[in-house]
């Protein structure tokens, strides 16, 4: 298992990112969360098998369909500090 932290940038809130963001992280078998931060970004920590997060990354910087991602910063060196059982809307 790997573990990645997302920061998602542009107009990423108020266009359904978090909940299509869930629902692709449970198609691939992701673990892990995605919340709204207060600068109007949208951070991930997302958990799985190499080749599922590379999946998983690459859809985060199209997003959703009314989604405009400007900018993916990416830590792939991120230690998780919790267990995740499921991903989840924070």
């Amino acid at each position: 298992m790997k573990s990645v932290h997302l920061i998602i940038s542009g107009r990423v809130q108020g266009v359904y990112f978090r909940a299509f963001t869930q629902k692709r992280a449970v198609k691939l078998g992701i673990k892990g969360y995605v919340c709204n931060k207060a600068d109007g970004s949208v951070e991930v920590i997302a958990c799985a098998k190499p080749e599922k997060l590379e999946a998983f990354v690459s859809w985060c910087h199209k997003g959703p369909l009314l989604a405009k991602v400007k900018q993916v910063v990416v830590d792939d060196k991120y230690a998780l500090t919790e267990v995740f059982t499921q991903f989840e809307i924070r």
